[in-house]
């Protein structure tokens, strides 16, 4: 009852606060100490030279103007906006001028949560989610979560790039493990085919080193394999040399 009622006021406050999000959003700041937040928290910036760093910076501050983050029983502090919009921007940043089509807020929650979003009772094992429904255009992500993904930076698991993995993919329409917009089509059959078949084999116990859960569907697959492609590149290349090409490929600008 509690989630249901949860849901019914979620889904009110993106109905009516829109308006006022989007003037909040066209005066927001950035932070001054923006780029301390990135260096000490965001290793793929470090990495960057300094005008990739600028536009790093450009594209997290329109990310922000254009997204609200709000918290739901949390506060929202400048490192989780800053983590966030990192998250977002770092799938983007080989293309030039790309935005996202499909969210306008970040629901923000203090820890995990259940299918029916709350955060108490039994089964909160959700850290992330993109909405449907009544929930279009809006992603939740759990406070914990966000910041212990970019704490332990190459373990292979990032909540945020996850979600924005699935938003990524569910840009085309279908959320099916089948990035349209980044795969071109010589491409596709190759990845069905070699993600069908990594899929097997981990249910096979063949490969291990892939988080389990990516077997789940396609779009979770997609969604767990972005994570480490990210997050340790040379394991995944090591390993799956054609899973590393393929989303070499994929986010390459092209």
């Amino acid at each position: 009852m509690i989630g249901v009622i949860v849901f019914i006021l979620i889904a009110i406050y993106a109905v009516f606060g829109y308006a006022e999000r989007q003037k909040h959003n066209e005066s927001f700041k950035m932070p001054d100490n923006t780029r301390a937040l990135l260096l000490d928290n965001v290793p793929f910036y470090e990495n960057l030279n300094e005008e990739q760093r600028l536009e790093f910076e450009d594209r997290i501050t329109d990310f922000l103007q254009q997204v609200t983050i709000t918290g739901i029983g949390t506060t929202v502090e400048p490192i989780d906006q800053i983590l966030i919009a990192s998250g977002a921007i770092i799938l983007l940043f080989p293309f030039k001028g790309w935005r996202y089509n499909n969210i306008s807020e970040v629901l923000l929650y203090k820890d995990s949560f259940n299918e029916a979003y709350s955060m108490e009772g039994k089964d909160r094992n959700i850290l992330g989610m993109v909405g449907d429904g009544a929930m279009n255009g809006q992603m939740i992500l759990s406070k914990a979560s966000v910041r212990s993904s970019f704490k332990k930076a190459a373990d292979g698991h990032n909540t945020v790039l996850h979600e924005f993995a699935h938003l990524l993919d569910k840009a085309d329409g279908a959320t099916d493990g089948i990035p349209d917009y980044l795969l071109s089509r010589p491409y596709v059959l190759p990845w069905i085919n070699i993600m069908h078949k990594t899929i097997q084999e981990m249910k096979h116990n063949r490969s291990r080193d892939i988080n389990f859960y990516g077997t789940t569907n396609d779009a979770e697959f997609f969604a767990v394999v972005t994570e480490y492609f990210f997050e340790r590149p040379n394991e995944l290349k090591e390993h799956h040399p054609q899973l590393y090409l393929l989303f070499e490929q994929m986010f390459t600008a092209h």
